[in-house]
C-alpha cells in the first residue's frame, strides 16, 4: 500500500470512494492493518501539514532492545561460522587422503547450512508486530445486520467512526476506529452488547452520560468487530 495514500486517509483527504475501498480491505488484510497502525504512530509525530516528523526524546526502549537483540545474533552465527570454518580447516587436514572425503564434506556442509539456519531462526525472531485488535461477538441467527448496527450507533457516540464490510453467510465485519481514550467505554458497551446479543434488539449503550467531559485526543485506536451467529 502506498504510504502517501494511508496518510492521506488518516488526514480525512481520501476520496470517498477510496476511502470505502480502504476501509474494506481493513477488514480482512492483516498486513494493511500493521501498515495501518504503523502510519498512524507516524502521523500522530508529524508537525502540521508538513511531512517532518517530530521524534520523541524518550529513548524507545522497544527499538533498542530489538537492535540489541539483533546484533547479539549476528554476533553469535558469526562465531559459530568461524568455529565451524575452523573445524572444516581441520577435517581438510587430516582427512585430504580419505578416498570418502568429498562425502564426508558434503554431509558437513549440509549440517552446517541445517544449524546456522536453525540459530538464525531461534535469534533473529522479530518483535510482536503492530496490529489491530480484533473482538468477536456472537449473535442469535438472523440478527447479524442488527447487531453490526448496533455497533456502529455506538461507536458514533464515543466519537469514532465505523464501517461495515460485506456479510457473509454466518458473519459481518466492523471496522472500528476510535479516540483511544474512549477504548474502555467502547470495551465495556461491547461486553454488554454480547451479553444480550442473541436477545431483544434494545440499542448499545456507551457506558457515558451525555454531554460527557471527557478530554478529547488526537490518537486513535482500530478494532475489527467481528460478529458470528
Amino acid at each position: 500500500m502506498n504510504p502517501d495514500k494511508l496518510f492521506d486517509y488518516l488526514d480525512g483527504r481520501l476520496p470517498a470512494a477510496e476511502r470505502a475501498a480502504l476501509e474494506e480491505r481493513l477488514i480482512s488484510d492483516r498486513q494493511l492493518q500493521r501498515e495501518l497502525a504503523i502510519a498512524r504512530q507516524i502521523h500522530a509525530g508529524m508537525r502540521g501539514n508538513s511531512r517532518e516528523v517530530l521524534l520523541s526524546t524518550q529513548p524507545d526502549v522497544t527499538e533498542r532492545g530489538r537492535k540489541m537483540a539483533l546484533r547479539v545474533g549476528a554476533v553469535f552465527i558469526i562465531l559459530m561460522a568461524v568455529n565451524v570454518g575452523v573445524g572444516l580447516w581441520l577435517i581438510a587436514r587430516h582427512e585430504s587422503k580419505n578416498p570418502n572425503r568429498a562425502l564426508l564434506e558434503a554431509q558437513t556442509r549440509q549440517q552446517i547450512t541445517k544449524s546456522l539456519e536453525h540459530a538464525a531462526t531461534a535469534t533473529l525472531t522479530p518483535l510482536p508486530s503492530l496490529d489491530v485488535s480484533e473482538i468477536t461477538i456472537s449473535a442469535a441467527p438472523g440478527r447479524l445486520d442488527a447487531v453490526s448496527d448496533e455497533v456502529v450507533a455506538m461507536v458514533g457516540r464515543l466519537g469514532g467512526s465505523a464501517t461495515k464490510g460485506l456479510p457473509d453467510a454466518h458473519h459481518i465485519g466492523v471496522l472500528v476506529d476510535l479516540p483511544s481514550n474512549r477504548e474502555s467505554e467502547f470495551r465495556a458497551a461491547i461486553a454488554s452488547l454480547a451479553g444480550r446479543a442473541s436477545g431483544s434488539a434494545t440499542p448499545a449503550t456507551t457506558g457515558g452520560a451525555p454531554g460527557s467531559t471527557t478530554p478529547a485526543t488526537t490518537e486513535k485506536k482500530s478494532f475489527v468487530v467481528k460478529i458470528v451467529e
